[in-house]
């Protein structure tokens, strides 16, 4: 069991966690994570959000080898967090440092062998923390859910979401965009949390997922629960008393030769 049962997080980033997922309109949540991005990589690490290490191993075992050439798009980078390595003798299996420390995702993507990494954001506040860990070649500026991503059709090897697809924050209406800039044949890996306020919208994505499927858009690979997912805000929402919430994993592949015509 992760560490942090029964210990209280500190109420300011309870606020703030609570902050950007309480649905507000576009420019306000934008101004939020900007507001958000010089603390966000210590209240990751206090949250104990487990879902860099799953999304990046998940993703490194449905991808073939070599991956050092493989073109990978972060949708929703965030800051990248702090491109480090966790201090020796503190991480545990679960991609945390049992002291409170969190391994990265670019940083977890690029011990996996990935190389070639780009990330997009709509926080311009975020994308100044990501370049920071030089672990980027390419960072743009990008809306999700009302700008296109910037890149051309079938450009990517693999594409994540992790940590973006929740209530209040990116809709599963960018499920097709994220298709798009994908190769036939690419992988597709993407996350979502089951706490009590985002069970709607996980039964509306898995909806959605589920129906690009029937197209034959993508085939799903991978639907992983992880019941200790980072760390609960409030105990409605933590999972039966254990102080944390759950989340899944998906990892699909989109089809060879795409077929989006309803059928």
């Amino acid at each position: 069991i992760p560490s942090g049962t029964g210990m209280r997080l500190p109420a300011a980033i309870r606020d703030r966690v609570a902050a950007v997922h309480r649905g507000s309109a576009l420019p306000e949540r934008l101004r939020l994570y900007d507001g958000w991005a010089a603390r966000y990589e210590q209240d990751v690490a206090a949250l104990e959000y487990r879902a860099p290490h799953l999304a990046a191993a998940s993703l490194a075992f449905a991808f073939p080898a070599p991956r050092a050439g493989a073109r990978l798009l972060d949708v929703a980078c965030g800051t990248g967090l702090v491109a480090r390595e966790v201090p020796a003798g503190r991480a545990g299996g679960n991609g945390t440092g049992r002291g409170g420390v969190t391994v990265p995702l670019s940083r977890q993507l690029h011990r996996r062998g990935f190389r070639c990494l780009h990330g997009v954001d709509g926080s311009a506040g975020m994308l100044e923390q990501a370049r920071s860990t030089g672990l980027y070649q390419e960072l743009r500026l990008c809306v999700l859910g009302r700008d296109p991503l910037p890149a051309p059709a079938e450009h990517y090897d693999a594409v994540t979401v992790v940590g973006a697809l929740g209530e209040g924050q990116v809709p599963n209406t960018v499920l097709p965009e994220l298709l798009r800039v994908t190769k036939p044949g690419g992988f597709l890996c993407l996350t979502t949390r089951s706490n009590p306020s985002n069970l709607r919208y996980k039964v509306e994505l898995e909806a959605a997922l589920g129906q690009l499927e029937q197209r034959g858009a993508w085939q799903k690979l991978l639907a992983q629960e992880v019941e200790y997912w980072e760390r609960a805000t409030t105990e409605e929402e933590s999972t039966q008393g254990t102080g944390y919430i759950s989340g899944v994993v998906y990892i699909y592949q989109k089809s060879p030769v795409p077929n989006l015509e309803e059928g």
